[in-house]
C-alpha cells in the first residue's frame, strides 16, 4: 500500500496473515542435532518409558524412607489433638493451655531437598489428618503482616490485598473483607468448621479421613532464614489464642535444634511444647537409592566407573542433595539414548533380541565399529571373523548371543558384588571402603583382585575370628538365595558346608599331638647332649607351628570368596557389547552438572556467540580503564557498563549476555581484548 498523498493523515496498516507458530515437542528437540536419526522415534520412547520407571522407583524408596518418620509426626499431632479436645477446667490445663504443640524437624543441610520432603509430609497430612496446612518461607516472610497475608491466603485460598495498610488489611472472600489478624483467623476457622458438620451425608463420608475438628499446621519450611523479631511475635499472638482453635507448628531445621533457642528467648520459646524429629540421614538415604536402582538388574541402563564418581562427587562436595543426584541418573539417561545409535538395544532382554531382528544394515555397522565388539572378532577364528564382519544375519546371531551373556554378567555381578561388600566392610580401616559404592566403583575401574587394597582386605579377612566369619557367611547365603543368577545353587551348597565344618568345629584353638611334646622332654633327665637336641627341636617346631583346623578351614573360605571374585567382577569394559547398556561420557555430564567457572569464562571471551546462540554483531573494545566499553558495529551507541551494569534498551542486538563481576574487573585490567 502507497503512502505518498497530497494530505497529511494517519495510514493504518492490517498485518499480513502469519502461520501459526507450530509448538515444539520434546521428541522434536531429542531429534535435533542428533547425526543419526534412523530409529530415532523409538530410542526417545525407550528412553521417556525408562525415564517414567526410574521417577516411580525412587519416588516409592523415598516414601518407604520417610514413612517412619511421617508416621511420627502423624502421631505427635494426634497427641496434640486429643488434648485439646479433652482440655477441662483444671490447673494443668490452665497452666499449659497457652504452650504451643512444635515440632523441630531436622532434616539436615541437603537444603534442595527439604522441598520435596514439606511436599510428601503435606500430602500425608492432607490425606490423613487436616487440610488446613500453610507452608511458609522466609522470603515472603519480612514482616509479621507478610507472614499473616501468608498463612490467611494459604489457609483461605484466596488474594490478599497487599498493598493496604496494617490497620486496612482484609482478605477478600465471596466479595467480602476480612482483616488478616488472628481473630480472622479464628473466626474462619470456627465457620470452616460448622460448615463441615453441617454437610449432607455424603460429602461427610469424602471428608471422612479428617479429623473431627482438625487442627491447622503452619509449617516454617527454613526457620533459620526467619528473623528472630517475626517468630518472637508470632509465637507469642498464637499462644494468645491458642485454647480457642489448635494450632501446631512444625519448624523445619537444617542444621541443630539449638538454633530454636538461639532465635528465641527463654519468654518465647517457653511458649513452646517442642518435640524433636529426625529424617534420615543424606549419606544413607542415598545408599539405598544406589544399592535399589543402580546395583539392580532391573533397569538396563549401567554407569560406568568414571560417570558413577563425578555423581557421587557433586553429592559430597556440593550438594548433599538426593534429588539433584537422581536428576543426574536421569540427564545420564537422556544423554546415553540422544548420542549412542545402538541404545536401542538398551532395554530389557527379550525385547532387545526382537529388536536385533530388524537392526538395519547401518546399525549392523555401528555394531562393527564398537572397540568391544572388535576385540571380540580378533579373538574368533577366520571363517567366525570373515562372517561376522560381512554376514548381517552371522552378525545378529552373534549380537542375541553376547547380549545374553551380558544379562548373565550382570544377574551374578550384583550379588558376589554384595557378598564381598559383607566380608570388606567390617575389616579395619575399610581397605576397599566402608560403602559399597566404593567397592562397586574399585570393580568397574579395574580388577580388584590385582590391586593392594584387595591383598590388604585378604590377609585380613584370614584374620577374622569363628563368630564374624559365620555371621558373614549366613548373610552371604542369604543374599545368594535371594538373587536371580542361575550359577548359585552350588555355591549356597558349598557355603552351608562351611558353616556345618564351623559347628563342629572344638572350642579349643589349637590341637594337641598324642605324641610326647618336647616340653615334656625337658622335665625328664637328660645330659647335655640330649638337653641341647631338644631345645633345637623345640625352637624349630615354634618356628613352623601347625595350623588348627579352625586356621585352615578359615583360609579355605577366603580363598573360596576369592575366587568367586575373580570369577564374576571382571570390570564391564572387558565384555563384549558393554557400550550399549553403559553410559561412560563423564565429560558431557560434568560439563552440564559441574561447572567449571575458568572453561567457561575463556569460552565467553573467546566466542561469545557460543552463549549468545544467534547471530548478533561483532562486539569489541579497545583499551579498557576503569569500565568496559562495547561498541556494536550496526550501533552508533557506546555503552559503558561497570559493576555488571548494561542496559539493556541499548543494547538490542544482543539477547542474553552474563558476565560476572570479578571477570569485568580482571578484564578492566587488560588493554587489548576481542570480543567475537
Amino acid at each position: 500500500m502507497s503512502t505518498r498523498s497530497l494530505s497529511k493523515g494517519c495510514f493504518v496498516f492490517k498485518p499480513s496473515p502469519k502461520r501459526r507458530k507450530v509448538s515444539r515437542t520434546t521428541a522434536d528437540y531429542f531429534r535435533e542435532g542428533n547425526s543419526d536419526l534412523e530409529d530415532s522415534e523409538l530410542r526417545f520412547a525407550t528412553c521417556q518409558s525408562l525415564q517414567k520407571q526410574v521417577k516411580s522407583e525412587t519416588e516409592q524408596i523415598e516414601e518407604e524412607l520417610n514413612e517412619q518418620l511421617f508416621d511420627n509426626l502423624v502421631s505427635f499431632l494426634r497427641r496434640s489433638h486429643s488434648a485439646f479436645q479433652e482440655k477441662t477446667t483444671e490447673w494443668t490445663w490452665r497452666t499449659k493451655s497457652r504452650e504451643i504443640p512444635t515440632a523441630a524437624l531436622v532434616l539436615g543441610v541437603n537444603v534442595t531437598d527439604h522441598d520435596f520432603t514439606f511436599r510428601s509430609l503435606s500430602e500425608v497430612l492432607q490425606n490423613n489428618v487436616t487440610p488446613y496446612i500453610a507452608l511458609l518461607e522466609a522470603k515472603d516472610c519480612p514482616g509479621i503482616k507478610n507472614l499473616m497475608q501468608k498463612l490467611l491466603g494459604q489457609l483461605m485460598n484466596c488474594c490478599i490485598d497487599v498493598g493496604s495498610s496494617e490497620e486496612e488489611d482484609y482478605e477478600q472472600v465471596s466479595h467480602t473483607r476480612v482483616r488478616c489478624s488472628m481473630t480472622s483467623l479464628i473466626n474462619w476457622y470456627e465457620s470452616a468448621t460448622k460448615r463441615t458438620d453441617s454437610e449432607t451425608p455424603g460429602k461427610k463420608r469424602t471428608s471422612s479421613r479428617h479429623w473431627q475438628s482438625p487442627p491447622v499446621v503452619v509449617i516454617f519450611k527454613d526457620m533459620e532464614s526467619f528473623t528472630t523479631k517475626v517468630l518472637q511475635d508470632f509465637v507469642v499472638i498464637s499462644s494468645q489464642h491458642i485454647g480457642e482453635f489448635p494450632l501446631v507448628l512444625i519448624f523445619g531445621i537444617a542444621t541443630s535444634p539449638m538454633i530454636i533457642h538461639s532465635l528465641l528467648p527463654h519468654s518465647v520459646s517457653s511458649l513452646l511444647c517442642i518435640e524433636l524429629f529426625q529424617s534420615l540421614s543424606c549419606k544413607d538415604h542415598l545408599s539405598t537409592i544406589i544399592d535399589k536402582v543402580l546395583l539392580t538388574t532391573q533397569f538396563p541402563l549401567k554407569l560406568s566407573e568414571k560417570v558413577l564418581q563425578v555423581l557421587i562427587n557433586i553429592f559430597l562436595y556440593h550438594d548433599f542433595s538426593v534429588q539433584n543426584f537422581i536428576k543426574g541418573f536421569q540427564l545420564c539417561i537422556v544423554e546415553h539414548f540422544h548420542s549412542n545409535p545402538l541404545s536401542i538395544l538398551c532395554c530389557q532382554l527379550e525385547e532387545a533380541k526382537r529388536r536385533v531382528n530388524s537392526l538395519s544394515h547401518n546399525q549392523c555397522e555401528n555394531v562393527r565399529r564398537l572397540p568391544s565388539f572388535r576385540r571380540y572378532v580378533e579373538s574368533q577364528v577366520s571363517e567366525k571373523q570373515i562372517a561376522l564382519l560381512t554376514a548381517d544375519s552371522s552378525l545378529k546371531e552373534a549380537v542375541r548371543k553376547l547380549l545374553e551373556d551380558l544379562n548373565v554378567y550382570h544377574e551374578n555381578y550384583f550379588p558376589i558384588l554384595r557378598c564381598l561388600h559383607v566380608f570388606t566392610s567390617s575389616l579395619p580401616k575399610y581397605p576397599l571402603g566402608k560403602q559399597i559404592r566404593e567397592l562397586h566403583c574399585a570393580c568397574l575401574e579395574n580388577r580388584v583382585w590385582e590391586t593392594e587394597e584387595y591383598e590388604s582386605s585378604l590377609q585380613l579377612a584370614r584374620m577374622l575370628n569363628k563368630s564374624d566369619l559365620v555371621t558373614m557367611l549366613q548373610k552371604c547365603v542369604e543374599i545368594l538365595v535371594s538373587s536371580p543368577g542361575r550359577e548359585f545353587d552350588e555355591i549356597v551348597e558349598r557355603l552351608k558346608e562351611f558353616l556345618t565344618q564351623f559347628q563342629k568345629l572344638e572350642e579349643t584353638y589349637q590341637e594337641r599331638d598324642e605324641s610326647v611334646s618336647p616340653q615334656k622332654e625337658l622335665q625328664k633327665k637328660t645330659n647335655l647332649y640330649n638337653l641341647q637336641k631338644t631345645l633345637l627341636e623345640l625352637k624349630e617346631s615354634r618356628r613352623s607351628k601347625k595350623l588348627t583346623k579352625f586356621e585352615m578351614l578359615r583360609f579355605e573360605v577366603v580363598d573360596y570368596i576369592d575366587s568367586l571374585v575373580r570369577r564374576y567382577l571382571v570390570p564391564a569394559d572387558h565384555k563384549t557389547l558393554h557400550e550399549i547398556v553403559y553410559f561412560n561420557t563423564a565429560s558431557v555430564l560434568r560439563e552440564h552438572l559441574n561447572a567449571a567457572p575458568r572453561i567457561a569464562l575463556h569460552t565467553a571471551l573467546n566466542n561469545p556467540y557460543s552463549y549468545l546462540k544467534e547471530s548478533s554483531p561483532v562486539i569489541y573494545f579497545a583499551k579498557c580503564e576503569p569500565e568496559v566499553r562495547f561498541i556494536l558495529r550496526r550501533s552508533t551507541h557506546k555503552i559503558k557498563c561497570h559493576s555488571v551494569f548494561i542496559d539493556p534498551l541499548k543494547i538490542q542486538q544482543v539477547v542474553t549476555w552474563s558476565i560476572s563481576s570479578s571477570l569485568l574487573r580482571i578484564v578492566s585490567g587488560q588493554e587489548n581484548v576481542i570480543f567475537g
